[in-house]
């Protein structure tokens, strides 16, 4: 009966054993599972953007992505990784709107070294949780330009008694820096209405940003009312940014542990160990950036205006104008998202004109130098918006102007002399063509003409080796004339 017992209680232990073994494995499984639903990669990931050169649409489209990727991976941190002269301001607006509106921490960080912010850089930079830059870095010069290649008309400024909003406490405090500081700000600003409810709307938009992660808003008027700038150091000293690293090691050792408010709620930054992984601009993206450059702009124009051109002269070519039509579609769309000036566009086509009209009616040069001044300044007017980051080089457009006046104007040349030199085939290149008497004839005879025996009808006597000119062609006989001035050369010689 023992050895029953002792039996039974070793099988009893066994199930146990195995019934825990089974228990360990279903929890091993449940964490596996749980691990591959919530990666702990994810959160300790951070993404860095590149906004490089001017600020445009394709730039933004870029950035606003790359933010919602990050939120969509639940990203730990998004570093934009700026050197930008500035750029347009709607674009500037949708990349604020959207650094706002993150669920994930945003940290500008003007770099490498000698890069910028300038423009609407600034803007982005006091609008983002964290703001650094690199030493020998700079930032500011935020005051708005006119995007139509001019300046409103100028408009009557306001009474004297209604220039100011608060002339008393301006009075009083004119002795002290704090009413200096006052005077400075509510000092009317010149120019037309436009003008300074276009500036009025910057100061107020670039003082909200700044305020709303604590940094100086005194100064971020400054920058767009005076186009202030300041160092890296000298930034810092101003409460403008947070902090100066010299790489993206020491601006996430620099940040750890730091506090920041992202969508009104405290967030502790844990950047300890983060992997940093830098999201590259689509081709699309790249394409459109491309596009968007004055200079690339300028160069599909020319090349659809050419292309049309050339499909003109020769009909049915077809690749010349294919190719200018999908030029001219390409520089539609960088004309919408960069500032141009419309009356530099035109400039252009005249200039282009001029130079085909020099080809038609010689002028001695007259018309293609004219062309080619008009191409000049039609480039420079076109761009000359004085938006930063999207100038044209004045040594690329005298250079391309006179390059291109010089092929166009020979191209045209050439083509005007090969319709004058008319038919090279058929019966339009016989008719009309000089050929050579094989024999004396007064009737019917031959003579030879482009290489070949015709069978020919004259009404006058021929006499061999004579020129003949042909007047018409039935069929494959020609009615030719002797060449009278050869008539009277010849009866010289028999004479």
């Amino acid at each position: 009966m023992i050895g029953i017992v002792k039996t039974e209680t070793r099988i009893e232990g066994r199930r146990r054993g195995a019934g825990i073994l089974r228990t360990l494995a279903v929890l091993t499984a449940v964490l596996a599972a749980l691990s591959v639903v919530t990666p702990a990669r994810a959160e300790r990931t951070a993404i860095l953007l590149d906004l490089e050169g001017a600020l445009g649409v394709a730039t933004a489209e870029y950035i606003i992505g790359g933010i919602e990727d990050a939120q969509e991976r639940d990203a730990a941190l998004v570093i934009i990784r700026m050197d930008t002269p500035g750029g347009l301001v709607e674009p500037m607006r949708d990349i604020v709107s959207k650094v706002l509106a993150s669920s994930v921490p945003v940290a500008t960080y003007i770099s490498p070294a000698g890069a910028r912010g300038d423009s609407a850089g600034t803007y982005v930079l006091f609008a983002s949780h964290i703001a650094a830059m690199a030493p020998t870095t700079h930032v500011g010069a935020a005051t708005p330009v006119s995007l139509g290649g001019g300046r409103p008309p100028p408009e009557e400024q306001p009474p004297a008694d209604r220039q100011t909003d608060g002339g008393d406490e301006a009075e009083e405090g004119e002795n002290g820096e704090e009413g200096e500081a006052d005077e400075t700000r509510d000092t009317p600003l010149s120019g037309s209405a436009m003008e300074r409810k276009v500036m009025n709307d910057a100061i107020a938009y670039i003082r909200g940003l700044a305020e709303v992660h604590g940094r100086n808003a005194d100064w971020a008027e400054k920058a767009v009312r005076e186009a202030a700038t300041l160092t890296a150091q000298g930034a810092l000293d101003e409460n403008v940014i947070d902090l100066i690293a010299v790489d993206q090691t020491e601006l996430l050792a620099a940040i750890h542990g730091r506090e920041v408010t992202v969508n009104n709620q405290t967030v502790t930054l844990d950047t300890q160990g983060l992997e940093i992984e830098t999201i590259e601009p689509s081709l699309r993206i790249k394409i459109l950036t491309t596009i968007s450059n004055p200079e690339i702009a300028l160069l599909l124009v020319l090349v659809g205006l050419y292309g049309l051109l050339f499909e003109g002269y020769n009909p049915g070519a077809i690749v010349p104008g294919v190719v200018g039509v999908i030029a001219l579609l390409l520089a539609a769309y960088a004309f919408q998202v960069i500032p141009v000036n419309y009356a530099g566009l035109a400039l252009i086509i005249l200039g282009i004109g001029l130079i085909v009209a020099e080809a038609f009616a010689p002028s001695f040069g007259a018309l293609g130098l004219g062309g080619i001044a008009a191409f000049i300044f039609g480039s420079i007017m076109m761009f000359d918006s004085g938006v930063p980051g999207f100038e044209i080089s004045i040594a690329f457009v005298v250079v391309f102007a006179a390059v291109m006046g010089s092929i166009v104007l020979l191209t045209v040349t050439y083509l005007l002399r090969l319709h004058r030199r008319g038919a090279v085939s058929g019966v339009a290149s016989i008719v009309g063509g000089t050929g050579t008497a094989m024999h004396d004839f007064t009737g019917e005879g031959k003579v030879w003409l482009e290489g070949e025996s015709w069978h020919a009808i004259s009404s006058a006597p021929v006499a061999k080796d004579q020129p003949v000119v042909v007047r018409a062609m039935e069929g494959l006989t020609l009615h030719v004339d002797p060449l009278p001035g050869e008539n009277r050369k010849k009866a010289e010689i028999q004479t």
